[in-house]
């Protein structure tokens, strides 16, 4: 090939040929992580209420102890003997817990089975709902309350 014709195609090849594109600049830079509040802690004594459903009339009281180990935690009615309660599941913010079988505070001369409480934890308050099952074969054997709790 002469050079004159080699002078005319070779820049019709390198304007035709796929460049090197340089690499795609990496935007997505590491983001520092913001410090995560610590949830707040359940562990300490809470006085609680308990309440019928859409009433604030209160028919129970008693001390929930949340100690660091959660198999020793209790519940306290007045005049009574602490009760252990058995921790289900304690999360940022929520905690699931057991008791029974105690006498009744509720339904005086009768014995609960059970009680099953969802907490929600919000600074020094605690709120939830507890289901009572209670030692008789009744329709009326389960009850659903509602409880709240301060920090003492």
């Amino acid at each position: 090939m002469s050079r004159a014709a080699l002078l005319l195609v070779l820049p019709l090849v390198f304007g035709c040929a796929k460049k090197d594109e340089a690499p795609v600049a990496d935007t997505s830079t590491a983001v520092a992580a913001e410090p995560v509040a610590a949830a707040p802690s359940i562990v300490g004594k809470w006085a609680v209420n308990v309440m019928p459903e859409g009433k604030d009339t209160t028919v129970a009281s008693y001390v929930l102890d949340a100690k660091e180990d959660q198999s020793a935690w209790t519940l306290t009615f007045p005049g009574m003997d602490p009760l252990p309660v058995r921790v289900i599941s304690v999360t940022a913010d929520s905690v699931v817990t057991e008791v029974g079988p105690f006498p009744s505070q509720v339904r005086k001369g009768e014995t609960v089975n059970m009680v099953h409480s969802n907490f929600v934890l919000n600074g020094d308050n605690i709120t939830g709902k507890s289901i009572v099952h209670y030692a008789r074969k009744t329709a009326d054997s389960v009850s659903t309350l509602r409880q709240t709790g301060t920090r003492q």
